[in-house]
């Protein structure tokens, strides 16, 4: 048997070990999280802290609605009940995998495969969907600022922190936009990127010298340019998915709060809004499973500078943070194992 018969027939259960795998190494480096929250449960308001469940169930519906509505504009159907579940294994998949959410591209490419959407559309509604997150949640901040500014918390460094982080939300943005809006500098950008990937890449296989074909990658980048000129034109239909973005944004930050209340403290929303922010977009390039480590330090130092005391903030921040990865994980999981073993009814 060749090797590349090897591996066709093989992949989905050596796909599955290696997500086992992934979730038993992230289980072994929170084990000192775990035990954390679980030293915490007896401070906390079972019933406040449940309300995450409800909160989380919304978070997954305004995703899956902003899919199926980028996906109908490129004339694709899809029906609600699976962009619900791929949704789950979505966040599952970035949770356990370490990648900045490239990973979440390529899986979500995979999924949609089976209902006819392109690696094209597929990587332009993964695209889209970080470009709506991005300016929904710059409504998000200045709300936050609104808040602190209130309760006399928006100091100095509070403001320049939410400055900086609408600055790079905006530019970043309008990058993306400026690379995908025309066709030579979508070509140009991405052949650099792939030619320098496959050169190291080389250097590691050096039998592979060009693991990623280029002339394929031109025909699909080809069909994302054409794809996001028809999201363009059809700009109005784009307030249904903005506004799901903005409620997944919310949702989030709301099951962070609801914490917060479980242990019997009202912070300042605003303060709560900013450090989810830059614990966020500072955890995707963290090499640990979530951004761990990272998110925890920079939530509870950002809380600090809006005057929440890190008495306050660490605990809530560990227990939100296990206590959501749980329920994240766990139907995720669930539905991640059917589609990988073709259980799925639309297999």
């Amino acid at each position: 048997m060749s090797n590349s018969h090897f591996w066709r027939k093989r992949w989905k259960l050596i796909l599955n070990i290696v997500t086992v795998s992934a979730l038993v190494m992230l289980a072994y480096v929170v084990r000192k999280q775990l035990g954390q929250t679980i030293a915490n449960l007896q401070r906390v308001n079972i019933f406040a802290l449940l309300l995450i469940i409800p909160i989380e169930a919304v978070n997954y519906d305004a995703y899956a609605r902003m899919y199926r509505s980028m996906l109908k504009i490129l004339k694709q159907e899809v029906s609600y009940k699976e962009m619900y579940k791929v949704s789950l294994e979505l966040n599952m998949v970035n949770h356990v995998f370490p990648s900045g959410g490239v990973t979440g591209f390529s899986y979500f490419s995979l999924r949609l495969r089976r209902y006819g959407v392109s690696a094209a559309k597929s990587t332009l509604v993964q695209t889209m969907k970080f470009g709506l997150l991005f300016i929904s949640f710059e409504v998000l901040l200045v709300v936050g600022l609104l808040m602190l500014a209130i309760g006399g918390r928006a100091n100095n460094l509070t403001i320049l922190i939410a400055g900086s982080l609408s600055t790079l939300l905006v530019v970043g943005t309008l990058f993306v936009a400026y690379i995908i809006g025309s066709e030579s500098r979508i070509h140009s950008f991405f052949t650099a990127i792939t030619k320098g990937l496959n050169k190291a890449i080389h250097t590691v296989r050096p039998k592979h010298p060009e693991t990623i074909n280029i002339t394929r990658l031109e025909s699909v980048l080809l069909e994302l340019h054409q794809n996001y000129l028809l999201l363009r034109s059809e700009y109005r239909q784009l307030f249904g998915p903005l506004v799901n973005a903005l409620v997944a944004n919310a949702t989030e930050v709301a099951a962070v709060y609801v914490v917060y209340i479980a242990f019997g403290h009202w912070v300042n929303p605003g303060a709560v809004i900013l450090a989810y922010a830059v614990a966020n977009f500072a955890g995707l390039v963290s090499v640990l499973p979530g951004g761990l480590g990272i998110y925890e330090a920079l939530m509870t130092g950002v809380l600090a500078t809006a005057g929440v005391s890190p008495a306050i903030s660490l605990p809530v921040t560990v227990m939100y943070r296990v206590f959501n990865m749980f329920v994240q994980i766990t139907p995720g999981y669930y539905f991640y194992h059917k589609a990988l073993h073709g259980r799925d009814e639309h297999a």
